[in-house]
């Protein structure tokens, strides 16, 4: 990794920064909501607009970079930011809030896309690991940080604006000045909902709820925490030791999935989840205990992003998996822009309480629903399973795709492999051009390993 950050030092450096003013802005917008007299119902709408705004940016921002270049949409959109994060303060209303909320999503999306397209191609097929570790650990770096610098202003003023904005203002520094030739850039058909359904229902109902899980979590906190009566200090500590227990279970749980049957492993981490935030809902526990169960969510609901991710390209060619992946994310973004609405009428009707109640219930619906899937097709063979690629929940399709390559031993070999298995059933009749695009034919509810094994190309890794 040290080899990785060397030759990408100045494009993490940029992107930490940009994490800084988006940890920043998102915390505090919940607490200053507060002060200025928001409810709690408008704010989820604000809280939700980012992500419907991230949404829309993963469709519309490759085609901006296609046309006008990297460089330009990485500056616009990154000036956009810094303008809108100062705009916040001069506007204390929720319309005007939920407006520029979108606006910085949107925006954001686009300068991850191309910084992460800088990104992979800085990196070798040797580092691409390692580069995408590095790449989420700065994030989490950024975000921690983040609300360390909450605490060194009034969030009724204007200095708690100012900074995020000057931060990622100096982000264009190291990023514009070191990157080289701007990369080739290539866009992936998104695969078919129902072919996507058909090969995972486990992991499009998955990606669903945990999205709202982790946009409940992340994008609401500072605004239970202002209705639970917690002081800044406090709410920025709730918010830092999520990201840190995401950031500490990622690894172990990656390389667990790849010895055992990630089902199961769904089932159990979102079962324990469910758990341990339906007795912090039942009681009033003091405020040690309640950033035990943060680290705890955390650590569970990030990597259970990845799993899900892991477990569909188990049933995948190597060539399905970036649309299956950009297939996945976008319901990912469905429920993401869900969660926070869901949440915020539920804080109006029930309490702050009905935080915890929400994450319990959607975590119980995940373990019970992995486990019917457990009941439907059978355990694939670990040795035929694909790798655990560890990706961090705001990351684009772009990122995704990297992150596959780097777990796969060799795309370039494991994509031939599948072309000399395609040509083979079509010289035989067992397959022509046009079934491509077509469901399988065969019923994924009985689906067996000997099924995976002839849709599955790739080579399993136990790299993590």
């Amino acid at each position: 990794m040290i080899t990785a950050v060397k030759d990408s030092w100045a494009l993490l450096l940029g992107i930490m920064l940009l994490m800084v003013g988006n940890g920043m802005q998102g915390t505090l917008l919940g607490i200053r909501g507060e002060i200025e007299g928001i409810g709690t119902f408008q704010m989820s709408i604000v809280m939700s607009a980012y992500f419907t705004g991230f949404l829309f940016g993963s469709f519309l921002v490759p085609k901006l970079i296609q046309g006008v270049g990297h460089v330009r949409v990485f500056a616009a959109l990154g000036s956009l930011i810094s303008a809108l994060l100062i705009a916040y303060a001069t506007a204390p209303n929720w319309v005007a809030w939920t407006a520029m909320r979108m606006a910085i999503g949107f925006s954001f999306c686009g300068v991850y896309i191309t910084a992460e397209s800088w990104l992979n191609a800085n990196a070798t097929n040797e580092n691409r690991g390692q580069s995408m570790a590095a790449y989420m650990i700065v994030q989490s770096m950024g975000i921690v940080g983040a609300q360390l610098l909450l605490n060194t202003g009034d969030p009724s003023g204007y200095l708690l604006f100012v900074i995020p904005s000057i931060l990622v203002s100096l982000s264009f520094t190291p990023i514009l000045l070191t990157v080289g030739k701007a990369p080739r850039f290539e866009t992936n058909r998104r695969m078919e909902f129902r072919r996507l359904w058909e090969t995972s229902p486990l992991g499009c109902v998955g990606i669903f709820l945990i999205g709202a899980v982790l946009s409940a979590l992340f994008g609401m906190s500072s605004v239970w925490g202002t209705q639970a009566g917690l002081s800044v200090v406090q709410i920025s500590l709730f918010v830092s030791v999520t990201y840190v227990g995401g950031l500490v279970t990622q690894y172990p749980i990656g390389w667990l999935s790849d010895r055992l049957d990630r089902r199961k492993m769904i089932a159990i981490m979102a079962l324990f989840m469910a758990i341990v935030t339906f007795a912090t809902f039942l009681t009033t526990p003091p405020f040690w205990v309640l950033c035990i169960v943060a680290a705890i969510v955390g650590g569970m609901a990030n990597p259970l992003y990845s799993l899900l991710l892991a477990y569909t390209n188990d049933f995948l060619d190597y060539s399905d998996m970036a649309g299956a992946s950009a297939g996945l994310l976008f319901i990912n973004g469905v429920g993401s822009s869900a969660g926070p609405l869901i949440l915020g009428w539920l804080i109006t009707s029930y309490g702050p309480p009905a935080f915890f109640m929400f994450i319990a219930g959607l975590s119980l619906a995940l373990a019970c629903y992995a486990g019917y899937r457990m009941t439907r097709r059978a355990a694939m063979s670990i040795g035929d399973t694909s790798g655990y690629a560890v990706v961090s929940p705001t990351a684009t399709a772009f990122a995704v795709e990297y992150a596959l390559d780097a777990v796969t031993d060799n795309p370039d070999e494991a994509e031939a492999d599948a072309e000399s298995v395609r040509a083979v059933e079509a010289a035989s009749g067992m397959w022509h051009p046009a079934m491509a695009d077509e469901p399988e034919a065969a019923d994924p509810e009985n689906a067996s390993d000997n099924d995976a094994d002839a849709k599955k190309s790739g080579t399993s890794s136990d790299q993590t």
